[in-house]
């Protein structure tokens, strides 16, 4: 018995039966003695059916409109979901986030949640009710509505958990956990147990899509406990916890891949102080995420500059840096969407020497050049053409024998 929030994705609530079949596991879990908040995301493409729609109308939707139009995706969820187990004889009621209680900072589309005022909810739990949340969306504190970043569901499920001190954070996916490497791609990927905040956190960042990266990011904050399992299973997940000390003897935890990748190289940068800054200044102001950046080294008073960002912000991006760019000075500006980035995670890599030597040489029998390179502690990551995405994949996780690594 305890207090658990649990989180369905789009395509565990994409159809009726879907959704009916939701409905009869949260009702399993209430009727083990748990008190039980669900978090629900839009069903199947909804999100991107509504995105698509937006720009049917408008070339340049405003941002809190968007928002508006978005927030609908899963308020449609929430509502079917609470009917479903209304009529399997339970009582449940639906919040959307602000009724919820999630508040957040005012930058539309990409809203960061600054807390969450759990009370409403904390008084129906009291009163015996399953109450299902919309992820993905909040409200500022003068009543805005808001969504987070796509993928914003898990966090808003991991916020909730917080905020409530709950036991644990299920979160539900299509697949039964977190694996070695994408099973469509290596097919004797493994799923792993156990895992780490951080390994987690720089899987989710470099492309492994079963958790949203900021959800990770707060669990660790707040010490959530996170279970990632399967709607379609009753098979246990994967946990995603703090570090324990036997996590080190494994190595390489998992081989991701990233093919919403793109790269921006800017020429004939003036090779002097405050120039970076110039630019990444201005690519921050815009809430774009950077990851890999690389400076070439400076001939006759100039150099080169190549940074990597998501697809998704390459148009906003490559305007801010043309822009920039014409300012300082620089020769020329090149975007290549035909990349992707292909990694190693693990917090065994720490106390491990050799780890990279061992990447490069899988990528070196295949072929596969390398463009750009990024590492940390725990993880190394390789820039290469995208037509060599899933070889790479396969060459690394072959080469680390994840299969049998724990």
């Amino acid at each position: 018995m305890g207090l658990i929030v649990q989180k369905y994705g789009g395509t565990s609530v994409a159809d009726p039966e879907k959704i009916k079949n939701v409905a009869r596991r949260v009702i399993k879990t209430k009727e083990e003695g748990n008190d039980l908040v669900v978090v629900v995301s839009a069903p199947g493409d909804m999100t991107d059916e509504l995105i698509d729609l937006a720009y049917q109308i408008t070339d340049s939707p405003p941002a809190r409109e968007m928002d508006v139009l978005l927030a609908t995706g899963e308020q449609r969820s929430i509502a079917l979901l609470a009917m479903a187990i209304c009529d399997q004889g339970h009582n449940a009621i639906s919040f959307t986030g602000p009724q919820a209680g999630i508040i957040t900072n005012g930058i539309h589309r990409k809203a960061r949640i600054k807390n969450v005022q759990a009370e409403r909810i904390t008084r129906e739990l009291s009163e015996g009710k399953i109450v299902i949340v919309a992820g993905f969306q909040g409200s500022t504190e003068d009543n805005a509505i808001t969504t987070l970043s796509r993928g914003g569901s898990d966090t808003s499920a991991v916020a909730v958990a917080a905020g409530l001190r709950a036991d644990i954070c299920e979160i539900y996916t299509d697949v039964e956990g977190v694996y070695t490497a994408d099973p469509r791609v290596v097919h004797d990927a493994r799923k792993i147990s156990s895992i780490s905040y951080d390994e987690m956190l720089e899987m989710a960042s470099l492309g492994a899509r079963v958790l949203h990266a900021r959800a990770v990011e707060y669990a660790k904050r707040f010490d959530v406990p996170i279970h990632v399992r399967s709607s379609f299973s009753e098979s246990p997940g994967t946990m995603v916890a703090k570090e324990v000390e036997d996590m080190e003897g494994v190595v390489v935890r998992s081989v991701t891949h990233d093919k919403d990748q793109a790269k921006i190289s800017i020429f004939g940068v003036p090779d002097r102080p405050g120039i970076a800054y110039r630019i990444f200044q201005a690519v921050g102001a815009a809430e774009i995420n950077v990851d890999m950046i690389v400076q070439g080294v400076g001939k006759d008073g100039r150099a080169a500059i190549s940074f990597t960002v998501s697809e998704a912000d390459l148009r906003d991006a490559l305007e801010i840096v043309q822009r920039v760019g014409k300012d300082i000075g620089a020769t020329d500006i090149i975007a290549d969407e035909n990349i992707a980035m292909v990694s190693v995670v693990g917090i065994g890599m720490k106390s491990h020497c050799g780890v990279a030597a061992k990447m490069f040489g899988a990528l070196a029998e295949e072929d596969i050049n390398i463009q750009m390179i990024s590492t940390s502690e725990i993880k190394i990551s390789c820039v290469i053409d995208e037509k060599d995405t899933e070889r790479a994949v396969r060459a690394v996780h072959s080469k680390f024998l994840l299969p049998n690594a724990e």
